[in-house]
């Protein structure tokens, strides 16, 4: 069981996760996190000294629910086919939020890529564990040589669907786009 200073210190991850994904990280106070994690003020400086240590808190939580989850799927779907329609479905089971702030990791791998370089290249993990684990379901599927490629256009895709459904606020776009990957990549694994 986690002790006390544990939990805190998860519960101000948490707290940040939620607010930089909501409003942006630099759009988000010390304050904010502080409000949103329900801890005195002077306590959050004994777990981090600065909002970027903040941050990379944040990614590494991040890159191990993703971990962990496609962990999971790796164990419990035997099929690489049936691996990215299920990564696919992620964009359609999570319209609401993507509707209302975007893509957790898009959104803000392109704040933080503005002017703040060295904490895009922090971020940009989240996209490359991502594209990796995508690249190795594509090999499986046969498409060696291919494989990065696929994985990238698979990622941008989605990414662009996720945008164009935001700004115009169309929940059909998004699941017509999802149906349309899920074509695609059927369409991969029948020629493969």
């Amino acid at each position: 069981m986690p002790s006390k200073s544990e939990r805190t210190r998860q519960r101000i991850i948490d707290a940040a996760n939620q607010l930089f994904y909501r409003k942006g990280y630099n759009r988000t106070s010390f304050t904010d996190v502080v409000e949103e994690a329900d801890v005195p003020r002077g306590n959050i400086y004994y777990y981090f000294k600065t909002k970027d240590e903040i941050l990379k808190s944040v990614i590494a939580h991040r890159l191990e629910t993703i971990s962990g989850m496609l962990q999971e799927w790796d164990r419990n779907i035997s099929e690489p086919l049936d691996r990215l329609e299920r990564f696919v479905r992620i964009m359609y089971d999570s319209t609401p939020a993507l509707l209302r702030s975007g893509c957790p990791m898009g959104s803000l791998t392109a704040e933080l890529g503005k002017d703040q370089p060295e904490l895009k290249e922090d971020a940009k993990g989240l996209f490359d564990l991502f594209q990796r684990w995508l690249a190795r379901q594509f090999v499986d599927m046969g498409y060696r040589d291919e494989a990065r490629d696929l994985s990238l256009r698979l990622l941008s895709r989605g990414q662009g669907l996720i945008i164009i459904a935001q700004v115009y606020q169309d929940p059909g776009f998004l699941e017509r786009g999802t149906q349309e990957l899920n074509r695609w990549l059927e369409d991969l694994a029948r020629y493969a």
